[in-house]
Parts: structure tokens; C-alpha cells; sequence
């Protein structure tokens, strides 16, 4: 596989953010990991239309918009490792991390 231009990141879940995603149903656990897989392999670190960086925050450096779910994530650009933090889900304008809210 050729990759000009792009370093491959590699993705590690923090234990927290596993035990995040086994909250949701199958179903969605699949299509917010397609999501991670889609849009954090190459150049996690940049803004797009579902990612953004967030302001300092205990948390996590970015976050990923997947429907209505959240995947909060900091980037290693030296390492090439993106660390997936956290996963929540938006329920209108509250966030619930850990099944818990949440205020970024």
C-alpha cells in the first residue's frame, strides 16, 4: 500500500473510551469505529467540516462529530498516535460522557 504525502496514525482507545463505545448498541459502536478509522488515519490534526479543536479543556484536544456521537481524541504528530479519549453522545445541547453529562 502507497501513501505519498500521508503518514499513517495508529489508534489506541484509552480503557475509558472502551468502556464508552461497549455503551452503545452494536450498530453504533460500528459506525462510530468506521468513523474513527475513516477520518483519523490521516491528518487527525486537521480541521474539517466533523473535526475541530477544542478549547483547553480536561478532556481531550479534538473532537470528532459522528451523528449524534462524540469522539474526543488528542494527536501525537511526533509518535503518529492518535488517542481516543472519550466517546460521548449529544442528546440536543447536552453531552453525556461515562453515561454521564458532561460540560466541555
Amino acid at each position: 500500500m502507497l501513501h505519498v504525502g500521508f503518514s499513517m496514525f495508529r489508534i489506541v482507545f484509552t480503557p475509558e473510551a472502551i468502556n464508552d463505545l461497549r455503551q452503545f448498541r452494536k450498530y453504533d459502536q460500528q459506525h462510530i469505529v468506521a468513523a474513527i478509522e475513516t477520518q483519523l488515519l490521516h491528518q487527525p490534526a486537521h480541521e474539517t467540516r466533523h473535526r475541530k479543536r477544542l478549547r483547553p479543556n480536561a478532556l481531550a484536544e479534538w473532537e470528532l462529530r459522528v451523528q449524534t456521537f462524540r469522539v474526543f481524541y488528542d494527536v501525537d504528530v511526533a509518535q503518529s498516535v492518535v488517542k481516543i479519549a472519550a466517546v460521548g453522545s449529544k442528546q440536543g445541547n447536552t453531552l453525556f460522557i461515562h453515561g454521564e453529562e458532561y460540560q466541555l
